[in-house]
């Protein structure tokens, strides 16, 4: 594997010619593929344009591959400044070659308003079928890898915004993808927002069209795998024994004075037509939290104090302490301890549509505000891409499923949370959907508060990518889980 065609994205910044020049001067590229929507207008024997204005569209896909002769093809997925680093392309040939990989991508650096840091990504498993999924702007295909992919599943759809994703799916069923840990090039930020600020761009209802395509190459890509579940359901049991009460709303909280008494409040001035209680688990807080908890407790015998005797419980644990606890009632509702239910009928809406059909567990929808309840972008998340029918097979491929999470308790209590800070809900979620049907509320029922104390605000690299991961993992057992159910292993 000794030579490469490179494909970039044309820009009109100064920075552009630059990034050229790297591959122009490499005797390893043979070729180099300048995508552009008719500004580009350069005549260096080595390249030649092609006019598209993105690379994600099936047909530019198809082309590109058609017209590679070399062994190995170097997409350039971003258009910022680039710099690669030494003997760059060198290594990734090495590590494809060594490693019989489809796809190779590695760590790098990036310069962010002059600073310099390094930008670890992290490596790629059988549950990273996420589009978002982060493979630098540098993505190393071998076309022999390539080329059976495309033999096996098909050409790449006539698809305008999923053609990469769908390759890249395609060549990870039979080929290794590989993560050089490596910092092998260098790239200049140009989205200089935190990491809560760009959390939910995925869900964006301008982006509808996006998830649409990405969601029927993710379906198609599962039925290749053997993990895809037609929509035949189990029934929820029918006699799930004695409850207190009917709901009870779940507050996991630590250390969150400024915002818990409103969450509380925020449930007690629900209007539900049965009886229904409040738990809140405070996980050894150690401001002014479990004082206002105490407060309120001894003011109304709704709401429910738990201290846990465990020093080891994250979220998911905290979650198990209250379903587990005799008060939980017949269903089990979320509310985090820093948002507001966005009227009094959440409770009621929640409950009504577990009546009326055999839901293991109903999701609502959330909107967006700031600390003063004011709106703020993308306003409404409602994943109105949810559908009864494949539903369950495209929540392996989004990052989440909405809020307020609700369940059957009698269901929750046989498969419980895993004991851990971030994707618990996630996780059981896909857990009790690879059996049961999940209902879904479309309307804004609940109020989901940005400000700084949000622990997924400001997440470091290393932070993000260890959530990532975990997530990650959450979609690899759960596949290998449906693989079993298929008789496919």
């Amino acid at each position: 594997m000794r030579h490469l065609t490179v494909v970039l994205p044309h820009a009109a910044q100064p920075h552009f010619e630059s990034t050229l020049r790297q591959f122009i001067d490499s005797s390893l590229v043979q070729k180099i593929i300048v995508l552009h929507n008719g500004s580009y207008s350069g005549n260096h024997p080595k390249c030649e344009g092609l006019l598209s204005g993105t690379l994600t569209a099936g047909r530019v896909i198809n082309q590109i591959v058609a017209g590679t002769t070399t062994d190995a093809l170097l997409l350039v997925t971003q258009s910022q400044e680039l710099q690669l680093g030494q003997a760059a392309l060198e290594r990734f040939l090495a590590v494809a070659e060594s490693t019989g990989s489809g796809l190779v991508y590695s760590d790098y650096y990036e310069v962010k308003n002059g600073i310099r840091s390094e930008h670890p990504v992290i490596d790629y498993q059988f549950g990273s079928i996420r589009d978002g999924f982060e493979f630098g702007a540098l993505m190393l295909f071998s076309m022999k890898k390539v080329r059976e992919a495309i033999k096996n599943y098909g050409e790449i759809p006539p698809v305008e915004f999923a053609g990469l994703y769908d390759l890249r799916l395609k060549v990870s069923v039979d080929s290794p993808v590989f993560h050089i840990q490596e910092f092998l090039f260098t790239k200049v930020e140009a989205d200089l927002r935190k990491t809560g600020e760009k959390l939910f761009d995925y869900v964006d209802p301008r982006n509808r069209a996006v998830q649409e395509e990405m969601e029927a190459v993710a379906t198609q890509h599962l039925k290749n795998i053997g993990v895809y579940l037609p929509p035949k359901f189990k029934p929820v049991p029918v006699n799930e024994g004695a409850f207190p009460v009917e709901a009870s709303v779940v507050i996991p909280v630590r250390n969150r004075e400024r915002t818990v008494a409103d969450a509380v409040n925020s449930v007690l001035g629900q209007k539900l037509d049965a009886a229904f209680n409040v738990i809140v688990v405070d996980n050894h807080s150690t401001d002014g939290t479990s004082k206002i908890l105490t407060a309120l407790a001894s003011q109304n015998p709704a709401v429910k104090h738990l201290i846990p005797s465990r020093q080891d419980l994250g979220i998911g644990g905290c979650w198990n302490e209250a379903v587990l606890s005799d008060h939980c009632g017949r269903y089990a509702i979320q509310l985090d301890s820093d948002d507001l239910y966005s009227g009094p009928d959440t409770l009621q809406q929640v409950v009504d549509v577990f009546r009326s059909d055999g839901y293991a567990m109903v999701i609502g929808s959330y909107k967006l505000v700031d600390t003063n309840l004011k709106e703020i972008p993308p306003g409404l998340i409602d994943h109105r891409e949810w559908t009864p029918e494949n539903g369950r097979n495209n929540a392996l491929r989004i990052n989440g499923l909405g809020a307020p999470r609700a369940f059957r308790t009698s269901l929750l209590r046989q498969v419980l949370l895993p004991n851990v800070s971030y994707g618990e809900d996630y996780a059981v979620a896909l857990q009790l959907s690879r059996e049961y049907q999940i209902g879904r509320l479309y309307e804004p029922i609940y109020l989901c508060r940005r400000w700084e104390g949000n622990t997924d605000a400001a997440l470091s690299i290393e932070k993000a990518n260890r959530n990532d991961l975990y997530k990650d993992k959450v979609r690899t057992i759960e596949m290998m889980a449906r693989q079993l159910v298929n008789g496919k292993s």
